[in-house]
């Protein structure tokens, strides 16, 4: 994976590969090149072996693709961890995935230290000083790892989680044969050049800035100016002052570039392209965007088990409201879920994909692994249309999951958290429509009998308790949850019921 993605090094070893937005720290391709190969000498005098796992725990800056890359050369796996995650759900993850080493920066050290206790890691790394914790650039001032180590296509180098179609977070095994698969699938449809500079604003965490603003952009030789977290002034300075000319969003951002007052105030005119992904974005927004910015607004569709990218634009010739045209070495079905039956073109069905870029599995999860497949398809859970012109359309999502600002949320966990109140007998989750946020979680309460309790208290109990993203934002108490009779929660009724309210 990384000899791929450093393929420009040794050409563009002068120009600048990596920036922090805020402060300009900078990495040339040739010091990148060169301080992944130190930091891979250091894991290794750490005996880190092949097959280990590094957990990074950290916002965007240049460092986490040092240390992602560092791992990979060694043959190590990397599962990336979502900083505003709580102690408990850090935990899970660090065991799930049986981490080794965590890095991260004092200002999560307290929490990743709490969520560690008891789990395999070994050592806690922190980028920045800090008393009492070993630095991260301890490792860079290491020796350049001296030897290679063999490395196949189908060994798992990065392991990002996932609900998947439904259910708890899972470990999505992606293999150096699927992330070098997707950049080589996407290369021939990318206008991506060397001149190129490309805002990193998506979390590295998630499998979206990981393999298109990490690793893309080295992949193409480009620069990439990175974002610890969004804020839509920086944002918008970053900009301006980088000449950023391509940046890769989420609907939410779109939105807020097409109407929020604030963007007249800057200067965008370096923009050329902007792409949308992780949920889907209207056709009225893309426009609305395209005429604010002066900039071509173009979508694509990927999940974290694609690596993601399955659909994207046809440069050129992108067409409002579709996710574009499957990527080469990809097939795609539209199937009736109920049936099985091939819908075939412009009718509406589930998506089905299959592809070098389709994940190895879910980790230590066969039964998760079995339930998403069907004779080597992987079943989507997301309702698409293909016209004549082979255009791609995401109509709506067959699986259970939320997606608020293009990140997962999953009932079933949050529906875990609510019935662990003492005083909620039942309770249901699902999403409900957001201007800002596309959907966020509505939250079905039956309270025990006897008792009283507000939705302020609710609200509170899960926020406590989940990353912020996941937090419930609707209460509504009712005196039964609709289920079949084989016990299943009737989203269904409920979404109904939802979208009948004043």
């Amino acid at each position: 994976m990384t000899e791929h993605v450093l393929r420009h090094a040794e050409r563009l070893a002068d120009r600048t590969a990596i920036a922090d937005g805020p402060t300009g720290r900078s990495y040339s391709y040739a010091d990148l090149a060169g301080a992944i190969g130190r930091v891979a000498g250091g894991l290794a005098e750490n005996g880190f072996e092949k097959e280990d796992v590094l957990a990074i725990l950290l916002p965007n800056l240049p460092e986490y693709a040092i240390a992602f890359h560092a791992a990979a050369t060694l043959g190590g796996i990397v599962t990336t961890i979502n900083p505003t995650y709580t102690t408990g759900e850090i935990a899970f993850q660090l065991r799930d995935s049986n981490a080794k080493l965590v890095l991260t920066i004092s200002l999560f050290l307290e929490t990743a230290r709490a969520a560690a206790e008891g789990t395999g890691v070994d050592e806690i790394f922190v980028l920045d000083a800090h008393e009492g914790a070993r630095s991260f650039f301890e490792l860079l001032a290491a020796d350049p790892l001296d030897r290679t180590t063999d490395v196949s296509a189908s060994d798992v180098v990065a392991l990002p989680y996932s609900s998947g179609t439904t259910g708890f977070p899972k470990g999505v095994e992606l293999t150096h044969g699927n992330l070098v698969s997707n950049l080589s699938q996407t290369e021939p449809l990318s206008t991506v050049g060397e001149e190129d500079v490309i805002l990193a604003v998506l979390p590295f965490f998630h499998i979206y800035g990981m393999q298109v603003l990490m690793n893309g952009v080295l992949f193409h030789g480009a620069m990439s100016v990175t974002m610890p977290r969004f804020d839509l002034a920086d944002f918008l300075e970053t900009i301006q002052r980088h000449r950023v000319t391509r940046v890769a969003l989420v609907p939410p951002i779109v939105v807020a570039l097409a109407k929020h007052p604030m963007v007249d105030e800057y200067d965008l005119s370096s923009l050329v392209q902007i792409g949308s992904g992780a949920a889907p974005l209207s056709a009225e927004v893309e426009e609305l965007a395209s005429q604010r910015t002066g900039a071509e607004v173009v979508q694509g569709f990927g999940l974290t088990e694609t690596s993601p990218v399955t659909h994207t634009a046809l440069p050129g010739l992108a067409r409002s409201g579709s996710i574009g045209v499957l990527v080469p070495n990809t097939d795609a079905r539209v199937v009736d879920p109920a049936s099985g039956e091939d819908m075939g073109r412009d009718r509406p069905g589930e998506l089905w994909l299959r592809g070098p870029q389709v994940m190895k599995g879910y980790l230590g999860n066969p039964e998760a692994t079995e339930a998403a497949f069907e004779n080597g398809w992987f079943k989507t859970g997301d309702i698409a249309v293909v016209d004549e012109d082979d255009h791609w359309y995401i109509t709506d999502r067959l699986k259970e999951l939320i997606k608020y600002k293009g990140f997962q949320v999953a009932p079933a966990e949050l529906e875990a958290v609510l019935l662990n109140h003492e005083d909620i007998a039942d309770a249901a989750v699902i999403g409900v429509a957001d201007e800002d946020a596309g959907e966020v979680p509505k939250a079905f309460v039956v309270a025990r009998s006897g008792v009283s309790i507000t939705p302020e208290e609710v609200m509170a109990h899960v926020a406590e308790r989940v990353a912020s993203y996941k937090k419930v934002r609707h209460v509504e108490f009712i005196d039964e949850i609709p289920k079949s009779l084989s016990g299943k929660i009737l989203r269904r009724v409920l979404r109904e019921r939802a979208s009948t309210e004043v």
